[in-house]
């Protein structure tokens, strides 16, 4: 399935700063953009690393470590930041970036790995040119059950299995599909299923073979 690209969902106006910005200018932008990080970028725009809130806040409690077998293994980098005065001191590096042609799932991978909620977003010559959030992969879930219904018809059943449109009666609500009808040998259920779950927007995948009762009172298609 043709997944929704990062290109498609990022904001392309993205503050930035770079390794000189004084500390008490990051923190006026995060508070003035109502914004939790900024970028900092090197002199051609490609991102070298990222300041957020935690970073500047380490500056009110010094970077001391508290005991903890966890703090320990970092109260050497906090320190550092407590001392720091400029972007190049406070940012975390190096930046994690996704690339503009990527697909909303491997941006959605690589938030998970990392347990980030954004990524920079950067053009084929790792200029930065934007950011995307968890909130906007989120906006595939709010395409229409009518637009959801139509790419898999389109893409699932005719493209990709060569399935006669009208072969499988798909039903959608809310994202939650249900196929029924009777599939020819060389198409099993798990298969079409999977080629559905491809499809941006789609919650869970239902089969009912022919037959079986309660499939024509499934889900009836949303507008």
């Amino acid at each position: 399935m043709k997944h929704q690209r990062v290109r498609d969902l990022m904001s392309d106006a993205v503050v930035r700063v770079q390794h000189g910005t004084p500390f008490k200018e990051i923190a006026h932008l995060l508070l003035e953009y109502d914004i939790t990080a900024v970028p900092v970028v090197d002199g051609e725009n490609r991102p070298v690393g990222v300041v957020s809130e935690a970073d500047l806040l380490q500056k009110m409690w010094g970077g001391e470590p508290d005991g903890s077998r966890e703090h320990a293994e970092w109260s050497r980098a906090s320190a550092g930041k407590a001392d720091a005065t400029d972007a190049a001191g406070l940012m975390t590096s190096p930046a994690v970036c996704a690339r503009e042609s990527w697909s909303v799932v491997d941006a959605a991978r690589v938030m998970a790995r990392h347990r980030i909620k954004r990524l920079l977003v950067v053009d084929d010559d790792g200029r930065l040119a934007g950011v995307v959030s968890r909130s906007d992969l989120l906006r595939v879930f709010l395409r229409t059950d009518r637009a959801i219904r139509t790419e898999i018809i389109e893409e699932a059943l005719v493209k990709a299995l060569g399935l006669a449109p009208s072969s499988v009666q798909v039903d959608v609500t809310h994202g939650h599909v249900v196929l029924s009808g009777r599939l020819p040998d060389h198409v099993s259920a798990p298969l079409l299923e999977e080629h559905c779950r491809g499809v941006d927007g789609v919650v869970a995948v239902e089969f009912r073979p022919a037959g079986e009762t309660g499939a024509e009172d499934s889900a009836i298609v949303g507008s």
